[in-house]
């Protein structure tokens, strides 16, 4: 099975890199606080939990990044695609990475990315850095939600 890493860098005042990665490739991209990127991210609690599609936009100023999630059974597939600007429809645009992952690994890749960035940052410096509050609401729905699907599934969630 291919190994999923996915990092969020919070690299000056409002900008954060994104890179996601497995064995077959990887991409980086720019991300803007003036959305809730990360918050949107850390949607893929919704494909958990059981729903079939969500996606992700990440505003790169004029660029976009959406992340396009698609279920298939205990698999997602994974689209990141890059758009001229958030004006333009969902059909256009330039796949920067594409990756089939399980449920499972797409989940626990978004809470260790949001994890690393608690210990090294901790919730007061990354609203300071990032200028939006640390999204641990959503991080912890996700980290419920893939712990609940992989007890259904008998797996060790230590993993």
């Amino acid at each position: 099975m291919r190994s999923l890493m996915i990092t969020w860098t919070l690299h000056s005042h409002g900008w954060a890199l994104v890179k996601v990665g497995d064995d077959q490739g990887e991409a980086e991209v720019i991300a803007s606080y003036i959305t809730d990127g990360p918050e949107q991210f850390l949607s893929v609690a919704r494909l958990v939990l059981g729903d079939e599609d969500t996606r992700a936009e990440l505003e790169g100023e004029p660029r976009v990044h959406r992340w396009f999630f698609h279920r298939d059974g205990s698999w997602v597939d994974v689209h990141l695609v890059r758009a001229d600007d958030n004006r333009v429809p969902d059909s256009s645009g330039t796949v920067l990475w594409s990756g089939r992952h399980t449920i499972a690994a797409l989940a626990r890749s978004a809470v260790r990315g949001f994890d690393r960035i608690d210990h090294e940052l901790g919730e007061e410096a990354h609203e300071a850095q990032w200028g939006r509050p640390f999204p641990r609401t959503e991080r912890e729905a996700l980290r419920t939600a893939m712990r609940r699907h992989l007890e259904t599934l008998g797996a060790d969630i230590t993993r």
